[in-house]
């Protein structure tokens, strides 16, 4: 699966985990137009965990 300008990995990736974007705060749509950092998925991509 094809990653988008917001993961920090790809979907499946070990210690990752789906988030809402940051960017449009998961709605998908910045003023209108598609989020270009979650392509208009309104997820990210991002590590979870550590210490």
């Amino acid at each position: 699966m094809a990653t988008n300008p917001g993961d920090d990995a790809a979907p499946g990736t070990p210690g990752t985990g789906e988030n809402i974007c940051p960017e449009c705060s998961g709605s998908g749509k910045i003023d209108g137009n598609t989020c270009p950092n979650c392509a208009g998925s309104g997820k990210v991509i991002e590590g979870i965990g550590g210490a």
